[in-house]
This record gives structure tokens, C-alpha cells and sequence, in this order.
């Protein structure tokens, strides 16, 4: 979505939650897009930050909230770095946001540490299963 397609839409309210991500990058969750999946009797799970996650609780209290976390700092940072995927300053940029982040993480439902893909994967799925009353 361009960025002045993004500014109409906020305006207009069509999001389910929007946020300025670092850089200057926006993101957010169509509220039409969120209705259509919970119009067919299923669960709809979003991948979002933590202001995000904590718009979503604002608007259902019944939302579960879990926060995906490095085993450390410097194995996030270790992660950024070897990924090459940003420049230095928005790996700066995204460490100094993680870093609040994760002091936010006991205001989340469930804490998943990110220290293996494996088992990381199967606590999520888990965790979602229970919650959805799926698993």
C-alpha cells in the first residue's frame, strides 16, 4: 500500500490496529480482513509488535497475546547482523526498539523463547491449539 494510500485508510479507520515501525516503515491489520476470518467461525491469529498487540487487547480482552523472544540480546543482535537484510542504522534502529520491547514482555499472555525453530514452533502451535480450543 502506497503512503498515501496508508494515510487515507488510517483516517478512514479501516484498520484493525496500525503502527510506524522503524524507519519510517508503517504496518497494519485491515479491519475487513480481520472480520471476514472471524465471520467463518475460525480464529484469526496476527503476527504484530507489541503496540500492535497491545491495540488488538484494547479492542477484544479476550485476545491472547504471545510474545516471541530471543533467547538474549545478543543473539537478536548476533541474528540482525548475519541476516544483512538492513544497514547498520536500522539494525541500530531495531535493537534500541527491542530493547523496550522486551521489557515488555511480562504484559503478554505466554513468553515463547525463540532459542531453537523447533521447539519454538511446537510451543507456539501449542499454545494456539489450547487457546483456540483446537489443539
Amino acid at each position: 500500500m502506497a503512503e498515501d494510500e496508508f494515510v487515507q485508510a488510517k483516517r478512514a479507520g479501516t484498520f484493525y490496529e496500525e503502527v510506524e515501525y522503524v524507519s519510517g516503515h508503517r504496518y497494519g491489520t485491515l479491519e475487513r480482513e480481520v472480520s471476514r476470518i472471524l465471520g467463518t467461525g475460525r480464529s484469526c491469529v496476527l503476527e504484530v509488535e507489541t503496540q500492535g498487540a497491545r491495540a488488538v487487547k484494547s479492542r477484544e480482552s479476550s485476545a491472547v497475546t504471545i510474545f516471541i523472544a530471543s533467547p538474549t540480546f545478543e543473539e537478536l543482535e548476533r541474528r540482525l547482523t548475519e541476516r544483512a537484510t538492513e544497514s547498520a542504522g536500522e539494525i541500530g534502529e531495531r535493537l534500541a526498539l527491542a530493547r523496550c520491547q522486551m521489557d515488555e514482555a511480562p504484559d503478554f499472555d505466554f513468553v515463547v523463547v525463540n532459542d531453537s525453530i523447533e521447539r519454538a514452533a511446537e510451543e507456539l502451535v501449542a499454545i494456539v491449539g489450547r487457546e483456540t480450543k483446537t489443539g
